[in-house]
């Protein structure tokens, strides 16, 4: 059955005939109702408008919920109800605010370092012998052909717990550091002295995380380009020692 455009009682009332065909013929997914239109194809610029407006949303919705849930749990403490106490914030400068950045640290260096294991293991391997590992693609290829898919994993134990001690380090006594440079300068000198101080503090915090770090980047480096030396971290750090 063929609808005119202009016949405005077949456009509102189609007739039995008409719903029985099937929605391939209806190239807009079935007969039009009434006078109602497509709407037209939203622009890329409006997209991207609209969704940078609900983001802003939701960012304020969430910092409304923070705040609300940080005077919740400082009413609480107030008060004294020991069931609230989950609720309130870490308090700064504390032994727990500090093993939480140590955590932070942990497991955002460790982690990350695992799962650039294969790039540190051909790395390595093309400083110590460049003449059979030539450049990156060259030495995955050589990898894979000699020790199979496993072998690009090759010293991730001693990476793990290495660059996971080294995080942990560098980031809590970051923290700490940074606290006690601040007070030893005093509150009048703090903020004047604030670049020179975080240099000092990110220093003395790497020192200490290097130093944590040293003897399993020892092993790595040996599991990975000593043929033979050993396994992994667990029977290559005894003999180290």
């Amino acid at each position: 059955m063929r609808v005119s455009a202009g016949d405005d009682d077949a456009l509102a009332l189609p007739s039995r005939s008409s719903q029985q065909l099937p929605r391939s013929q209806f190239p807009h997914g079935g007969p039009r109702q009434g006078c109602r239109c497509s709407p037209p194809p939203m622009s890329l610029d409006r997209l991207l408008s609209e969704l940078a407006a609900n983001a802003e949303r939701l960012g304020r919705r969430w910092e409304a919920a923070v705040r609300k849930r940080r005077r919740h749990g400082s009413r609480a403490a107030c008060e004294g109800l020991e069931d609230k106490k989950a609720d309130a914030p870490i308090q700064l400068h504390t032994p727990l605010f500090y093993a939480t950045c140590a955590l932070g640290g942990l497991l955002s260096t460790g982690l990350t370092h695992l799962a650039v294991t294969p790039l540190d293991l051909v790395k390595c391997n093309m400083q110590v012998d460049p003449g059979k590992y030539r450049d990156i693609s060259s030495g995955f290829g050589v990898l894979l052909q000699e020790q199979g898919l496993g072998g690009f994993f090759k010293g991730w134990m001693a990476t793990l717990v290495g660059y996971s001690s080294q995080g942990a380090c560098k980031f809590g006594f970051y923290e700490f550091f940074k606290k006690c440079y601040s007070d030893i300068a005093g509150p009048e000198h703090a903020e004047k002295l604030k670049t020179f101080i975080y240099l000092a503090v990110s220093a003395s915090a790497e020192v200490i995380a290097d130093i944590a770090l040293c003897p399993m980047e020892a092993v790595k480096v040996r599991v990975q380009t000593q043929p033979g030396f050993a396994r992994c971290l667990t029977d290559g750090l005894p003999k180290i020692v």
